[in-house]
């Protein structure tokens, strides 16, 4: 695994000075999970990171339900919890890698290649008796000087542009029938961007229970396998969150892609912009 590291990994290395945890738990429909979680119990030294007020800007007309927030917001909020370029980050959730992958993407986004995702999340480290405290450890402010790898990004003109080219494939990452336009919970506007593909973020992974980890490499490419004939692919999903799910998947199997942040919730911000249905 290119992007991720598992438990015992991070077991072993939790005296790295350079390392910073991250806790980015978090559940859309209770807005104070992700604290009330870190506050119950977090690996040791990790910090917390809210998805909503710190890996999301305020919403506006455009830019979907999750815009990125500015570069200079980002930048602070990531040396306040002690991110400095030689930083090793590792971050997590209970599993299902949304917030984690969220991050990852940013920091990807940002330049800061030693950016990991825990397999498995705070449920795999609780197995082998890792640590896991109610203590807030005091924080060491970092230094970090941006990078931006620009081409990781794209907009909804980007997209427009792209729509009904044999040689792009254009990724939906949402559940089949919100894709399909079945059912709509949050958005305005029920369907998907014109001639995009469905690829539901959660196949990436094992699910047993409440036991989540991704899928072995093999499976992996073997999901992904009918991308590599196209020569762009972009990926969305409601609002820019799981999509980077499937951005760490489809990093680990060496299939270069975008990812349009703002997605279909941007999208349908745009009176004239099309919508399709499956129904």
């Amino acid at each position: 695994m290119r992007n991720l590291v598992n438990a015992i990994w991070l077991k072993e290395n939790l005296n790295n000075e350079k390392l910073v945890i991250v806790d980015c738990r978090f559940d859309l429909m209770d807005k104070q999970y992700g604290k009330r979680s870190y506050d119950e119990g977090h690996i040791k030294d990790a910090v917390r990171v809210d998805l909503e007020t710190e890996l999301s800007s305020k919403v506006k007309e455009h830019g979907g339900r999750h815009p990125i927030p500015n570069i200079e917001e980002l930048k602070n909020t990531f040396e306040n919890i002690g991110i400095s370029n030689d930083s090793i980050i590792v971050t997590y959730d209970d599993g299902d890698l949304a917030g984690p992958s969220r991050l990852w993407w940013i920091l990807k986004y940002l330049g800061h290649e030693n950016t990991y995702v825990l397999d498995g999340g705070i449920n795999t480290f609780k197995e082998i008796n890792g640590e896991i405290t109610q203590e807030v450890s005091p924080i060491n402010k970092g230094d970090f000087k941006i990078e931006l790898n620009e081409d990781m990004r794209v907009n909804m003109e980007y997209v427009k542009e792209r729509l009904y080219k044999d040689n792009v494939a254009i990724i939906d990452s949402r559940e089949n029938k919100r894709y399909k336009g079945e059912f709509e919970p949050v958005d305005k506007r029920a369907g998907h961007i014109p001639s995009a593909l469905n690829y539901f973020w959660m196949d990436i992974l094992n699910i047993d229970g409440a036991k989540l980890n991704i899928k072995s490499l093999e499976n992996l490419k073997n999901h992904f396998e009918s991308l590599k004939k196209y020569d762009e692919v972009i990926v969305y999903c409601g609002s820019g969150i799981t999509a980077c799910p499937n951005s760490l998947g489809l990093s680990e199997v060496g299939i270069k892609h975008k990812v349009y942040c703002g997605s279909f919730s941007d999208w349908i911000s745009y009176e004239n912009n099309e919508v399709e249905q499956n129904l």
